[in-house]
């Protein structure tokens, strides 16, 4: 079956490359299919690489290769003295995408900008609910609904946000993928025609690449946006052929059937590194990797429970077994290269005996519980079957039966949501915009459950000082996260795992490629030298 799977896939690839030997093709082995192409629907970096950063633009972005704000969208903006205004002057005459389903006949202005806000905010917005089960996770997960007062369109190319506290990482938020702006007026078109879950299927933003064909777990198709404000990219057509064993996508980058591909298997870096046809680019990663239990669910309600289980995991046997020198144990759930890392706190100690006695305790016999391992290979976590294996090994240890579930990555990520989910589930994160805040609020305030926080955790003494820490200076907030950190130590709703350095190999004659610390694949100023 993987056979007769590998041949269509591929295909599929000649197929989609067809007819274009004559243009400068650029072709990336995905390593998974996206959910949809409507970014805000979505947190997976899976499914930003395939909607948000080929097709959108944000009214502000970071540098290539840093997390260094930089205008977009906007080419200026204002702050109140207060911090509770901000006001946007949009860039003229920027182009949306021509298609064979949408002809723009306006550029960007105002209308677009709230639309694109409103409909995650508004209940009553005809696309707040356009697609089954929106739940627009990560606005509310960062708590954007209370935090927005008002989004105002004072002329056509200026937009006024006003908030009802100051946020100190607001701006850097507005350039993370889900603030990506979206076409009102193809909207009205879609809602007009009754077809409005297009919107998530036949993207139409003002990237570099416009949408051209998806072929569902096969080949993605994008061609350059002509009127691009930033100039009209090198690369004629962009392809993305999905391919989510990894083995599979070394066979074709080192076949020449692409010429970008990540998440190599560890073990196969160094090889990979001495070929001259490639270039191995390396980067320390501002990832966690975690093990999120149900905290709502019995007995992981019980925080002497998922003490005894962590005391119970081999941490650095992982950091041996999967990431292969390429990783380093997790103590805190943000990474040690950001701001306000609490070096200060001690990891749970690798100790079955403690773990046992600690269960005994808690008056826990017999458990019997799932471990969710992911599909697809992420950059905090390489191997999540083999991980989740090696975790099954260590909880036999200590008397509890483990059973390893998985599912298509786009169901993962949905079920893995469900406040009544059984077991623990494998997940983690890379940063979306250089701030704690990124992971502390989103990943574990009472505001991500039933959405980013898998852990189902709203613990009252981490919230307050987690939404404390959004204003402020960067020294006060560092204070208060350095606090949240040791209350998230002490409840244990994770087990935290690794932080990973991330490989992207490559074919030697790609040019321009920067890798992003915050873990996107932009190839935006990519190039194929001759």
């Amino acid at each position: 079956m993987k056979s007769m799977t590998r041949l269509l896939a591929a295909t599929a690839l000649t197929l989609a490359l067809g007819g274009a030997a004559s243009a400068k093709t650029l072709v990336y082995c995905s390593e998974g299919s996206p959910e949809g192409f409507d970014p805000a629907l979505y947190t997976a970096g899976t499914t930003f690489d395939a909607s948000s950063k080929p097709v959108y633009n944000r009214l502000v972005q970071f540098v290539p290769g840093t997390t260094e704000l930089e205008p977009g969208l906007a080419e200026s903006w204002e702050v109140s003295d207060d911090g509770l205004e901000y006001t946007f002057k949009l860039r003229p005459d920027v182009q949306f995408h021509s298609t064979d389903f949408f002809t723009p006949s306006r550029p960007l202005n105002a209308d677009d900008v709230l639309f694109s806000f409103n409909r995650q905010w508004k209940d009553d917005n005809p696309f707040h609910s356009y697609v089954d089960g929106a739940s627009w996770e990560y606005f509310n997960g960062m708590s954007m609904p209370d935090l927005l007062k008002s989004i105002e369109k004072v002329d056509d190319l200026t937009v006024k946000f006003t908030l009802n506290r100051p946020e100190a990482p607001f701006v850097a938020n507005l350039a993370m993928d889900f603030a990506s702006i979206m076409s009102k007026e193809y909207a009205d078109q879609l809602a007009e025609a009754g077809n409005e879950s297009a919107l998530n299927q036949q993207p139409v933003g003002t990237g570099p690449f416009k949408f051209v064909a998806y072929q569902p777990d096969a080949v993605i198709r994008y061609q350059a946006h002509p009127e691009y404000w930033k100039g009209q990219q090198a690369i004629d057509d962009l392809v993305f052929a999905i391919t989510p064993e990894t083995s599979v996508r070394q066979q074709r980058l080192l076949a020449g059937e692409c010429q970008i591909m990540p998440y190599p298997n560890p073990a196969d870096v160094e090889s990979l590194k001495s070929n001259d046809s490639l270039e191995v680019m390396e980067q320390e990663g501002l990832n966690v990797g975690y093990l999120a239990y149900n905290t709502k669910v019995e007995p992981f309600d019980d925080p002497k429970v998922r003490k005894a289980l962590n005391m119970a995991i081999n941490k650095e046997a992982i950091i041996d077994a999967v990431f292969q020198g390429a990783g380093q144990v997790a103590k805190n759930p943000i990474p040690p290269t950001m701001w306000s890392y609490n070096e200060a706190v001690e990891d749970d100690p690798y100790d079955p005996e403690a773990a046992k006695q600690m269960l005994d305790e808690a008056g826990v016999e017999d458990l019997s519980m799932k471990i969710w391992a992911m599909p697809v290979a992420r950059p905090y976590n390489p191997n999540a079957r083999r991980m989740a294996e090696l975790i099954q090994n260590d909880l036999s240890q200590v008397g509890v039966t483990a059973e390893v579930v998985s599912y298509e990555w786009g169901e993962y990520l949905e079920r893995s949501k469900a406040e009544d989910r059984d077991g623990a589930v494998l997940l983690g994160w890379t940063g979306d915009n250089g701030d704690p805040d990124n992971f502390l609020a989103v990943l574990l305030g009472c505001d991500g459950v039933g959405g980013s926080n898998r852990a189902q955790w709203c613990n009252e003494e981490f919230n307050d000082l987690i939404m404390k820490a959004k204003s402020g200076s960067q020294e006060e907030r560092a204070e208060l996260y350095e606090e949240a950190q040791v209350v998230f130590k002490r409840e244990a709703p994770w087990a935290t795992i690794a932080h990973s350095v991330v490989h992207m190999p490559m074919s030697e004659n790609v040019t321009g490629y920067k890798m992003d610390p915050l873990g996107g694949h932009s190839f935006e100023g990519v190039d194929l030298s001759e």
